[in-house]
């Protein structure tokens, strides 16, 4: 007969967690909320780690190029969505590794000859107003000058205008040598009060350019997740279907990490997929993979060499997975379980394999809950769906602003490329709904918010950060009344009003 589990499928709504004692090093700004994001041996340091422990959902309403820019730049990691062709997902991986490099390598570049007319060309299609202005028009030719939006002006000159005419020339620029630090860049770029730096080469070639906006940015993000050439870090999801295809030009565009998006992850077609990826490329490519709810399924991935793993099957708001094929876990019960499979693994090999908890977020504090079960960070899907920087636009439903939220495997997303249990090109069944989220206004403030209330409670469980919460949390069962207990009762509420 058919294997049963005596342990009741949990939720974070059944949970709560008990004080401990708060030191005085306990206090908001002191959390360090810094989480490993891939596998490491025992006693050294992650190849990557997270800022802030969330990443963003692989998914067509919450993924795109805007959303992981402004997450990267609070400290967290999105995943550029996969059910898309291989040539717009790459395109928005380059837009975030090119978005803020320090030393940037300049995209926009014209020649002496060139017109003003191209001039206005450029900054329409790209938006760039900065434009290296090199011998042979390329981003690595001898630089001759450089073309500004103070060098002309549109109402008066006219438009067949040579560069070479208006430019601003080498002999007036102040550059820096290829051989300075970003730190000198922009030591040079705030002395002599300049808006951009070029970085050349002994030969006169341009190399690079520093802009004063990325050093003011990088001020007013101080958590900004960054590679090892100041790039912002982006992740990319793929599929078991044309990941020979898909993951080289990934990994050519630049993305930092990979991660398989599949409804189930405990599947020989994950195994294939991740053992293409380390024949092919070794330990320079990392790759997440799952979902799973069990240690069974957290071994075969491991053993497959995953460098993350996702925990959760129907958990999601817009999954219906647990409706359609009754399939899944508990989110709490899954987290748990797969999280002391993982101490285990620990204990025998000394590899530390981090664990992201994908689903089951309804209120912040499940976030610390998760954290508390085991999880090194979450994913989440609807928190992002409702911010501007989504791909999906604000709409007026009745009186209120919401955004459209809809699943990978609902029929809007036909995500059928996830699911690998039948040879059909396509799907037969939903496993998602299209819906609408509440517009919530822009990411950064709204994350601020959740990450004051996470450290705040990691300050009441007396954790300085995630680790010590894994170490010393309390955790409670609670009844239904105990839930109802917990939130306003009793009383005549007054309207709200925004302070």
């Amino acid at each position: 007969m058919a294997q049963f589990y005596d342990s009741i499928s949990r939720t974070f709504n059944e949970y709560l967690l008990i004080p401990n004692k708060t030191t005085k090093q306990c206090y908001v700004n002191n959390i360090d909320l810094k989480t490993p994001l891939v596998k490491f041996k025992k006693g050294e340091e992650p190849d990557i780690s997270l800022n802030v422990p969330f990443v963003s959902a692989i998914m067509q309403s919450v993924s795109n190029d805007s959303l992981a820019i402004a997450l990267a730049r609070s400290g967290g990691l999105s995943f550029i969505y996969s059910s898309q062709s291989i040539e717009s997902q790459v395109a928005m991986v380059k837009k975030v590794k090119k978005f803020k490099a320090g030393f940037v390598v300049s995209d926009s570049n014209l020649k002496p000859d060139n017109t003003l007319e191209e001039v206005l060309e450029i900054r329409n299609t790209s938006g760039h107003s900065t434009i290296a202005i090199t011998d042979n028009g390329l981003s690595n030719g001898k630089l001759l000058g450089i073309v500004t939006g103070r060098d002309y002006r549109v109402s008066r000159d006219n438009l067949q205008k040579k560069v070479s005419e208006f430019m601003t020339p080498i002999e007036k620029l102040i550059t820096g040598s290829d051989l300075i630090s970003l730190k000198e860049a922009n030591d040079i770029i705030w002395d002599h009060k300049l808006n951009c730096l070029p970085i050349i080469e002994n030969n006169g070639n341009l190399k690079y350019l520093v802009f004063r906006k990325d050093y003011d940015e990088h001020k007013d993000n101080p958590e900004e997740l960054l590679d090892n050439e100041k790039r912002l870090v982006v992740g990319a999801g793929i599929n078991t279907r044309d990941y020979e295809e898909r993951v080289p030009a990934l990994v050519e565009a630049g993305a930092d990490v990979l991660c398989i998006d599949s409804s189930d992850g405990f599947s020989e077609w994950q195994e294939d997929t991740i053992k293409y990826i380390k024949q092919k490329y070794g330990d320079k490519v990392k790759v997440g993979a799952g979902n799973v709810v069990d240690k069974e399924g957290f071994a075969f991935l491991v053993n497959a060499g995953a460098d993350f793993i996702k925990i959760g099957i129907g958990g999601g708001s817009i999954c219906i997975t647990r409706e359609q094929k009754g399939i899944g876990r508990g989110q709490a019960t899954a987290v748990t379980e797969v999280s002391r499979a993982r101490d285990e693994y620990l204990k025998e090999t000394g590899i530390y394999i981090p664990l992201c908890s994908d689903g089951g977020i309804v209120h912040d504090y499940h976030i610390v809950l998760a954290l508390a079960m085991g999880a090194d960070f979450v994913m989440m899907g609807r928190y992002f769906a409702r911010f501007d920087e989504s791909p999906t636009k604000v709409i007026k439903l009745g009186n209120n602003y919401v955004k459209e939220y809809w699943g990978e495997g609902s029929n809007r997303a036909r995500n059928w490329q996830r699911y690998d249990a039948s040879e059909d090109r396509g799907m037969k069944f939903e496993e998602g709904v299209d819906s609408y989220v509440p517009y919530a206004g822009k990411l950064k403030d709204n994350l601020d918010k959740t990450l004051t209330k996470i450290k705040s409670t990691m300050c009441s469980c007396g954790s300085l950060t995630i680790d010590q919460l894994q170490k010393s949390a309390r955790i409670t069962l609670v009844s239904s009344t105990s839930i109802i207990e917990g939130g306003a009762h009793d009383v005549i509420l007054k309207e709200k009003t925004d302070f």
